[in-house]
Parts: structure tokens; sequence; C-alpha cells
């Protein structure tokens, strides 16, 4: 039984006429002359029906769940499900039949790495485009049967960092780790390895990607917001925080904004939302202070005045 692509289906007479599906025949139909161009369509989506009884609480639904194409064979796994009868059972009273799915090692592993990227994107609320991504690029490395010997849960965490930048949405390692169970360092580790080994190239996280993410964690209103945006964009456009980290210089930039206005927040708390150290976050902040009256936009409402900033 084949499936039928709809998208290279069409009506002869006349070509451009639209097609409707008779789901119960399972035909693709010609609406103005009942020409039927498909049949057996086969519907891959999960039973919609239930024959749930609530006072049992049993369900016997006659399918699993939609298609998961990642898997090999479509998920088409077997579920052995023990009865509840007397022939259930043998002459001791043990279960003679008990539940047991069968999966092979290779769709284990990527149904594992699935529901670990799948949490992680909840967590992080991500939208489903980079869920998709991030599966696609997992099965890519393990369809290659590269990386066997690094763990799932790190390439599983570094396929969906390569999954963000892709689709607009980057995260930082330690945002990824503080949700996962895997360390900065092996995400870091693992993000090089993928990417050298299915050759992609991704752009790397700048201040803008975060700024707005990090000053939500810290409860500011949205001038500081765009102060410490406009305060990190001509920091780099003049020179002053050349070769330092992005996330250094947003978290330096923020404190600057912050101090400036009513709503502060000191260089530690900054720093663990950037999750940068203190120390780095002070020396950055040290190099913008002096240049700090070209940084600050020109229409930003001073609660506290430049000269009465903290030098350090």
């Amino acid at each position: 039984m084949s499936r039928v692509d709809f998208t290279q289906v069409h009506c002869s007479n006349p070509p451009e006429a639209p097609l409707v599906e008779d789901v119960r025949a399972g035909d693709q139909v010609g609406l103005e002359c009942g020409l039927v161009v498909g049949d057996r369509v086969i519907d891959i989506g999960s039973e919609w029906r239930t024959f749930s009884n609530e006072a049992t609480e049993v369900d016997p639904c006659r399918v699993g769940g939609a298609e998961n194409p990642l898997l090999n064979g479509s998920d088409l796994t077997t579920l052995l499900r023990g009865g509840s009868g007397m022939a259930a059972f043998d002459k001791h009273g043990n279960a003679k039949y008990t539940s047991r799915k069968i999966v092979a090692s290779g769709d284990r592993a990527l149904m594992n790495a699935s529901k670990e990227i799948s949490q992680i994107a909840d967590r992080l609320h991500l939208p489903k485009t980079v869920v998709d991504r991030a599966n696609n690029l997992f099965k890519m490395i393990h369809d290659g049967k590269k990386l066997k010997s690094r763990s799932t849960d790190a390439i599983s965490s570094a396929c969906l960092c390569i999954a963000c930048r892709q689709e607009g949405v980057p995260q930082t390692f330690k945002e990824v780790s503080a949700v996962s169970q895997t360390s900065k360092k092996e995400i870091g580790r693992a993000f090089k390895l993928v990417q050298a080994t299915l050759d992609i190239s991704v752009d790397a996280i700048n201040t803008g990607d975060v700024m707005s993410r990090f000053c939500s964690h810290l409860g500011l209103p949205n001038s500081v917001v765009k102060a410490a945006t406009a305060i990190a964009k001509t920091a780099e456009d003049l020179g002053i925080v050349t070769g330092r980290s992005p996330l250094s210089v947003a978290a330096a930039a923020i404190i600057l904004a912050s101090q400036a206005s009513k709503c502060k927040r000191s260089q530690k708390e900054i720093g663990d939302v950037a999750g940068v150290v203190e120390v780095t976050v002070r020396h950055v902040y040290q190099l913008m202070y002096p240049r700090a009256v070209k940084l600050f936009p020109k229409d930003f409402v001073f609660t506290t005045p430049i000269n009465k900033l903290p030098v350090s």
C-alpha cells in the first residue's frame, strides 16, 4: 500500500479543479467532476476517536501516537499487554504475559535523544521548529554513526544549541546546561564536534541576541533594555570592548544602564544571570566607564548622573 503524494495528484478535467478528501473511503476526489485521483490514502495521524470507559479508566484505543519520522520503520513497534482473566495467570498466580515493547537499539538512542531535546526545549520555552531541527541534526549524527563514543545527552544539547542559532533564538551554553544533565564545558566541546562533523557554520551569539532575555530575568524596564542595547553596540563600534565575550559586554552594559536608572542591579546579580564571573564583568565595566558619556543614548533619562556612577 503506497502513500499518495497530494502535491503531485490533480484532476485531469480541469487540472486546476480543487480536490477534496473522502475521509471514510480514503479517496482523493475532484470537486467538479467527481473523478477519484487518489485512493487508499493512509492517514498517518494518531487515532482521534476514543473508546475509553471513564468508570474503569480503561482506554482500548486501537492505534498509538502519530508517525515519528525520526525512527526507522515509522515507529511500528509491538506492544504485548498482559491480560486480566483467569487464562492470563498460571496455577501459582503468576502472570503468564508481561507488557513488553520491542524497540531496536538504534531507535532507542533516537527516542532518548528526542526526549532529552524536548524536555530542554520545554524548560527554555523554545518553539517546535527548534525541536524538529535539533532532532534532525541528531539523526544525521546517529545515522552516520559518528561520535558514537560521545555522551548522548551532550550531543543532544549541542544539537539544540545549533538549532537555536539557526532558527534565530540563540541560547548560551550556560542556559542550556542549567536545564539539562550536561555541564557547560561538555556542551561546548560537543558543539564544536557536531559543527565539524556535519560541516555546519553558525553565527556567534552577539549582545543583541541576549540583552532582552537577561534584562527580563532581572526584571528591568524597557527603558533600561534600550539603553543597555545602545551602550553595548556603541562600545563595540568604538572598539572599547574588542576581543571581549558578548556575554560580558552585555552584562557590563546592563550594569551601566541599571545604575543610571532607578532600577539598580548589582554586578553579582547581573553576572549570575549572564553566566559570567563577577571579576570579568567588573573588568569590562571598567573599560566602558571612562567613555560612558558617549555610550549612553541621548534620550536616556538619568536618575543617577554619570559622575555619580560607581567607578568599579
